[in-house]
């Protein structure tokens, strides 16, 4: 067999999905639905690979930072940061696979790494030989690259090495095999071009299956595996995790709560805010536009809060009739107004132990934000009819849509309950610039709909995703969950989400962009709409060219209608957006 012919046992429950290629094929499905992801708007000054933003970099500014690493640290420490680099765009990219081709063979899904890092610019990788079973979490892989990034850099400054140096590349095809078949995968490179060899090769398998020894502990530490390699010493078999690979699937937010989804770095910088602030019982304001998640955030800050097993207790301050504020939040007792036909606790009152979420605090009349500001000054407030004191061991936690120094401008808001709100402020982003967490938001608001409305959809369109990838979403996270439930209930069983599913009116205008064709070249993208628009222009100029009559270009168009119909007038009037009865005077009249 030739080293670039692949053998192939890639099994699901013991059943093969892919055969060994026959001789000179190619070992690699067709690579247009991964250059189709690939786009270049310039005007935004932005390279997306589907909804990540990428870069291009100079290789000599990659050869810098390597020469810069090597002689300023040590070569296990460069070693450990480069490879830890390869691991985490190895599992990004098999989170990529498992979206992109959900519907492909396990061999095509497979092998979107080894395409993606071509494409990526980063080596020529051949698949030699592939075998795995997931279902009892066999691996043995092998790849060879002609050269790559790595081996230019080093033969360029310092020449031939005496060790391996494609660390980056080993590491993505472990963090890509290991994120992809949901357990740990080392790979180990055998032969480097940088060594003096023809070509890079890398042997991957389970880690329990290479030999224990000094050389196996110091891969495992360039990779900071250290805390799982315990379980390998022994020889046992790590089983198959889908808890850990779905973690992984979903860009490492395992320390996130399921309650908030992000990876940008404008909502990383608000969750950090909210775990540096959570222990303690600072007062807390989240500001923000309406649909933020400022509630989410609320309830997350109190899940990590010492208070968690207390209380969160939720008002709307936009929702109390004016005349009623005191009594909801303090409480009332029984006969001080017509109606209060019995005692019962305000929300201050019910929350004591855990914590109180002011939302659209801004728009508290006046005379209501003084009976608040007593209350969270001292701690205590009494019952709307009663004499008795009492006091509240309560965290309070805001929220507002507008900033409450601009409130204070406008003399709508006490500068004093400002001060004591804005002791903590945290800024929630617009989700038009959380952009990168947009994918991560449509997953989850599609598996929710679909369990929600018992649909089954088998993903998203391309020019869907784009549409949602360059709306501006001025209702934010909120307006988002309502296109996609929309769009879950719209849409066909086993069918994609499509634009006309998303958007009532056509959906957003997509800035003008390049895409990689077949030859590697960027050309102007047309979207579908344009291709018609340009095709209809075509052969309109080439009836006005062969000065073809109206009356015949009528005849024709009518006579096509007819036949693409079966003879079924309706249908044909229908297409040609006329009523039959139109359609048949029409006919009729040719006729005469």
């Amino acid at each position: 067999m030739s080293q670039l012919q692949i053998l192939e046992k890639i099994k699901v429950g013991g059943e093969s999905l892919a055969e060994e290629p026959a001789a000179g094929g190619s070992c690699f499905p067709d690579i247009g639905d991964l250059t189709d992801r690939l786009r270049f708007t310039v005007g935004d000054g932005n390279i997306r690979f589907d909804t990540q933003r990428v870069a291009l970099v100079h290789l000599s500014t990659l050869t810098r930072l390597r020469c810069e690493l090597l002689d300023g640290l040590c070569t296990s420490k460069a070693r450990g940061i480069l490879s830890r680099l390869g691991w985490e765009s190895g599992t990004r990219d098999a989170a990529i696979a498992r979206e992109v081709r959900s519907h492909c063979s396990l061999k095509d899904a497979f092998m979107t790494g080894p395409q993606l890092r071509n494409l990526q610019g980063a080596a020529a990788v051949r698949p030699v030989r592939i075998e795995a079973d997931v279902t009892v979490g066999d691996f043995y892989g092998e790849f060879i690259w002609p050269e790559s990034l790595e081996v230019e850099s080093q033969l360029s400054v310092y020449g031939i090495s005496d060790y391996p140096v494609c660390w980056i590349q080993t590491a993505y095809l472990s963090g890509y095999t290991s994120t992809f078949l949901g357990r740990p995968i080392l790979y180990r490179e055998v032969e480097c071009r940088a060594t003096g060899s023809k070509l890079c090769r890398a042997i991957g398998k389970p880690v329990e299956e290479w030999l224990w020894d000094d050389d196996l502990q110091e891969d495992l530490k360039a990779l900071q595996l250290e805390s799982f390699a315990s379980n390998f010493g022994s020889g046992r078999r790590v089983p198959v995790l889908p808890a850990v690979q779905q973690r992984r699937l979903n860009h490492d937010l395992a320390d996130l709560p399921t309650d908030v989804i992000g990876q940008s770095s404008s909502f990383t910088g608000a969750y950090h805010l909210v775990k540096k602030v959570a222990k303690t019982d600072a007062t807390v304001l989240f500001l923000g536009e309406t649909g933020v998640g400022k509630e989410v955030f609320a309830r997350t800050l109190h899940k990590l809060s010492r208070r968690q097993n207390g209380p969160f207790v939720a008002i709307n301050c936009a929702a109390i009739p004016e005349n009623l504020v005191e009594a909801e939040l303090f409480g009332v007792m029984r006969g001080s107004f017509t109606g209060a036909d019995v005692s019962r606790p305000g929300r201050f009152e019910r929350a004591s132990g855990g914590t109180l979420f002011l939302d659209e605090v801004s728009s508290l009349t006046l005379l209501a934000q003084t009976k608040l500001l007593r209350a969270i000054q001292e701690r205590e407030f009494e019952r709307v009819g009663d004499t008795i004191t009492r006091r509240s061991d309560v965290r309070i936690v805001a929220a507002s849509n507008v900033e409450l120094k601009d409130a204070v401008a406008a003399g709508t808001f006490r500068v004093d309950l400002q001060h004591r709100l804005d002791g903590f402020p945290i800024r929630l982003p617009p989700l038009r610039e959380r952009r990168d967490d947009i994918s991560l938001l449509v997953e989850h608001f599609m598996r929710r709909g679909l369990q929600r409305h018992g649909r089954t959809i088998s993903g998203f369109t391309q020019r869907a995703l784009d549409a949602l990838y360059n709306y501006d979403f001025p209702g934010n996270i909120r307006e988002l969950e309502n296109l996609i439930e929309r769009a879950v209930i719209l849409c066909e069983d086993n069918a994609r989400i499509d634009l006309v599913h998303l958007f009532s009116s056509g959906g957003p205008t997509l800035p003008a962009s390049l895409k990689v064709n077949r030859t590697g070249t960027l050309e102007k993208e047309v979207t579908e709409e344009c291709r018609c628009d340009e095709g209809l222009q075509a052969t309109l100029c080439g009836f006005v060219d062969e000065q073809i009559p109206l009356e015949e270009i009528e005849a024709r168009l009518l006579q096509i209608a007819v036949e693409k119909a079966g003879g079924n007038l309706a249908a044909a009037a229908r297409s040609l957006g006329v009523t039959r009865a139109q359609l048949a005077y029409r006919l009729k009249r040719k006729e005469a």
